[in-house]
């Protein structure tokens, strides 16, 4: 629907509209890490508020036969109803600064726009690894059912190769061939980039030659820990019931009052394509 016709008591002309949802999308794209390694399944519409969710055990094999007269069904071992809950952050617009824009003929500065956007943006992600404890989800780093790694000290030239290296073959154990992505904090991410000892080469470019998929950090992951995932929509996928947006919502003493929402939640269905990497302590 067009925002002119939403939100007809808006302060805003069209162009100023297109202006604030290009800063709100531009500004949550740069911040979400998520999405850059997940399936997307939707938008379903605004209205969507639980969605199912089928969750798998090991995956198995396939099943040999003359002519498949058998049926031989891949089924889940538990269906779950899963909350789709409302992430948003508002900002404020101050009618002095637009009547200076229209007085200047210059744009509207959206920054308020940008800040609130990278702020919902990082919610998301933090529901995607940590989970929503008020909403019963759980995250990519205490989903139960997840395979675990004990990491060596990464301050030691190998052991985050080597730590990635047994991670993948306990996803490989488990059946999960890949591709893999590589999530860690900021403080893994930096002790990632040391020299590989014997090479001229940093551990992390060795690291990705192993993890197609990318490797990100995340600020929502706390302390030295990381998580490596077996992708694709077999495994997981981000359901959205609707993407960012931005919504005018009131007139606060004089000035504009505006949303920045979105409604998501994270889809685990095979927990055991998820090996986290955690710390002796």
């Amino acid at each position: 629907m067009n925002k002119l016709n939403k939100f007809s008591d808006s302060p805003l002309a069209g162009k100023d509209w297109e202006n604030l949802d290009d800063t709100v999308i531009e500004s949550a794209k740069r911040q979400l890490i998520g999405r850059r390694f997940i399936d997307i399944y939707g938008p379903l519409g605004e209205g969507i508020q639980t969605v199912t969710n089928d969750v798998y055990g090991d995956p198995g094999l396939g099943t040999l036969g003359y002519h498949g007269e058998s049926l031989q069904m891949s089924e889940p071992t538990k269906r779950v109803n899963l909350t789709i809950p409302l992430l948003y952050k508002d900002f404020m617009l101050y009618w002095r600064d637009l009547q200076q824009a229209k007085s200047l003929d210059v744009p509207v500065d959206f920054s308020a726009a940008a800040n609130a956007a990278a702020q919902c943006a990082l919610l998301e992600d933090d529901m995607i690894f940590n989970g929503a404890e008020q909403f019963e989800l759980e995250g990519l780093l205490n989903v139960k059912g997840r395979v675990t790694h004990i990491r060596e000290d990464w301050k030691k030239s190998g052991n985050a190769f080597s730590d990635v290296v047994e991670a993948r073959n306990k996803l490989l154990r488990m059946g999960h061939s890949g591709p893999y992505s590589l999530i860690l904090s900021p403080e893994l991410y930096a002790l990632a980039h040391r020299v590989h000892e014997g090479t001229n080469v940093l551990e992390i470019d060795h690291i990705r030659e192993l993890v197609t998929d990318g490797i990100y950090q995340s600020p929502v992951i706390k302390g030295e820990t990381g998580v490596l995932v077996a992708t694709g929509r077999e495994n997981l996928d981000l359901v959205i019931a609707e993407d960012i947006d931005t919504a005018y919502m009131d007139t606060e003493n004089m000035n504009y009052l505006f949303r920045v929402y979105e409604s998501t939640v994270l889809r685990i269905k095979r927990p055991s394509a998820i090996c986290t990497l955690e710390s002796m302590e």
